[in-house]
């Protein structure tokens, strides 16, 4: 049997919302079989538990956010990619402010937070979510034309393009394609960082995005060049981010979603409405398990993820 998967003892770190700009504490702690990630909003009294679902995610500005009941954790999908990538079904998110860490950019600082805790499997099957035909939102026209697809596909594999006409950019290789059954997450895709332009920062700050941004988390750039003294760390980036951030919005679904997963210039939103759209439709979709491991998806075996 494809077991579930929990972590083996309680992790924690501190570091600052990307948005607020505010002081972080963050632990990450086992879970029984079944119970999903959930997040906890451990400052307010009492808590308030918010499991994650696509049907949980409010705001789409800038980053992800789940709500429930008047309170809300921002910027999930960065631990939620990290989670995604190492196996993780069962997990308690305790977070004492509105927004979880941007610690580097990436799902790096997660990955190793994760690692540190180590990983145990549980007594139960792992369920998935295996998309059965193809399922795709757009948005705009032209230039403006965004658009989001799943399709049936027996593992999982993301290929994204993304086009913002930007030198540092262009330089870089902008249509990526990620299979976890050849590519492990860790080295494939956790340590690309988030990334935006010096001339957004004052209008988002208005709006009170980004203000916690920095060269330390983030990649910045002017009008022609990449900020960063040491620069990329690959040529792929960009577009490895944009994956890394798809993995972590898909993973919201609250299951493993055994599809192939292709985009163009999509974001959080789009990726929500992606899912709202799976759920909406029944035949698009079947909820498994497998009671033999080695009838799995390569993607989801245990070595395919260390």
């Amino acid at each position: 049997m494809l077991k579930q998967r929990t972590l083996k003892r309680a992790a924690r770190t501190v570091g600052i919302g990307l948005h607020s700009g505010t002081k972080v504490e963050l632990v990450l702690r086992p879970a029984a079989a079944d119970t999903g990630i959930v997040f906890r909003r451990v400052d307010l009294e009492p808590p308030v538990d918010i499991p994650a679902g696509a049907l949980a995610v409010g705001d789409t500005r800038m980053a992800s956010t789940v709500e429930r009941d008047g309170a809300r954790v921002a910027t999930v999908e960065h631990l939620m990619s990290a989670l995604a990538g190492l196996g993780i079904d069962n997990c308690y998110v305790d977070v004492d402010a509105p927004e979880i860490p941007i610690m580097d950019g990436s799902a790096a600082s997660f990955v190793f937070l994760l690692q540190s805790a180590g990983i145990e499997e549980q007594n139960a099957p792992k369920r998935f979510i295996r998309v059965l035909k193809p399922v795709e939102v757009r948005e705009g026209e032209g230039k403006q034309l965004k658009w989001a697809r799943l399709s049936p596909h027996f593992g999982f594999k993301l290929r994204f393009a993304i086009a913002f006409d930007h030198p540092a950019i262009d330089a870089t290789e902008q249509d990526v394609e990620v299979d976890l059954a050849r590519e492990p997450y860790v080295t494939a895709v956790a340590r690309a960082r988030t990334f935006g332009f010096v001339n957004e920062v004052e209008a988002l700050r208005a709006a009170g995005l980004a203000l916690g941004g920095n060269l330390e988390n983030a990649i910045v750039m002017d009008e022609y060049r990449v900020l960063n003294v040491d620069g990329l760390r690959s040529g792929d980036e960009f577009a490895k981010h944009k994956i890394l951030d798809a993995i972590g919005d898909l993973y919201l679904l609250g299951k493993p979603l055994i599809a192939a997963y292709s985009a163009y210039r999509s974001g959080h939103a789009l990726n929500n409405q992606l899912l709202r759209a799976l759920l909406a439709d029944p035949s698009a979709y079947e909820v498994t398990s497998f009671a033999d491991e080695r009838q799995a998806p390569e993607a989801f075996r245990l070595p395919a993820l260390a």
